[in-house]
């Protein structure tokens, strides 16, 4: 008589039609110490692996929700769109690129404003959504941080820019690239008008984004283990024909070469705005 199962080296042998599939949306693996848990617990300890204290990206509903008293906010600019400027085409038109993105992320393009209070403490925060064609920092980008700027102004209020993104949106070539000059000198005005800007750098932050506004805050702070820099580690290495110090781009470095003012852990975030907030109406 033949046994039920039959044993191999590998081990006992299941056929394909046999195996079954987690439901989608209910686990979730740690990519850094491969913990399973519950997409649920994950969003209870803020997307935070409770065992090595990994950030999982999150985008700017997560990030509100965290930040913003009772989740109570408002959407500022919600009806800015894309648009394709110069008819570009490369595997595909970026136009279709344009609304598959939109379908996919339910999003109109890779910023999202709100404006709330942070345990009483008036705040704008403007996120960006890496899961818009990788955060990219196209016109829409630039106009809602400049149009952010204009309503800190006009109602007082402190500004936080939560950056996510590969970098400027090459689709849109020259016009992306003006988004570095156009916030920058944004942010001069609200230095004008001595209001506060804190930048929170997550990871990714790179490229153009790095090279203009994600730096520029009067307190520069990022997630731990985030990767912050320019152009990418392969990249730089290539150019300067040296290997590069080990953890070389991470928060933690650039933290302990004066780059940032200090490191924030997601769980903390809301109590630290909060207290900075404080500080400075003082």
């Amino acid at each position: 008589m033949s046994s039920w199962f039959k044993r191999i080296k590998q081990g006992i042998s299941t056929t394909t039609s046999e195996k079954k599939e987690a439901p989608d949306g209910l686990w979730h693996k740690c990519p850094n110490c491969k913990k399973t848990t519950t997409v649920k617990d994950l969003s209870e300890h803020y997307y935070v692996c409770d065992k090595c204290n990994y950030h999982n990206r999150i985008n700017s509903a997560e990030y509100f929700e965290i930040i913003f008293d009772e989740n109570q906010f408002e959407e500022l600019f919600p009806n800015i769109y894309p648009t394709d400027f110069l008819g570009f085409k490369d595997l595909k038109p970026y136009a279709d690129r344009l609304k598959d993105a939109q379908k996919k992320s339910g999003l109109k393009d890779a910023m999202t404003v709100g404006t709330g209070k942070v345990l009483g403490n008036d705040l704008v925060v403007a996120c960006m959504d890496f899961n818009f064609i990788g955060g990219s920092m196209g016109s829409v980008v630039g106009e809602k941080i400049a149009r952010s700027i204009d309503y800190c102004i006009a109602n007082r209020k402190p500004l936080m820019i939560i950056s996510k993104s590969g970098g400027a949106r090459m689709m849109e070539s020259a016009f992306s690239l003006m988004q570095m000059a156009k916030t920058s000198a944004k942010l001069t005005q609200l230095a004008d008008a001595q209001l506060p800007y804190i930048s929170l750098m997550t990871d990714p932050t790179t490229g153009g984004v790095t090279a203009s506004y994600a730096m520029l805050g009067d307190l520069n702070v990022a997630e731990p283990g985030a990767l912050i820099g320019f152009a990418g580690p392969r990249i730089i290495k290539e150019t300067i024909k040296k290997d590069l110090p080990e953890g070389f781009q991470s928060a933690e470095f650039l933290l302990e070469h004066g780059f940032l003012d200090f490191i924030i852990d997601r769980k903390e975030l809301k109590t630290k705005l909060a207290t900075v907030l404080s500080l400075f109406k003082k």
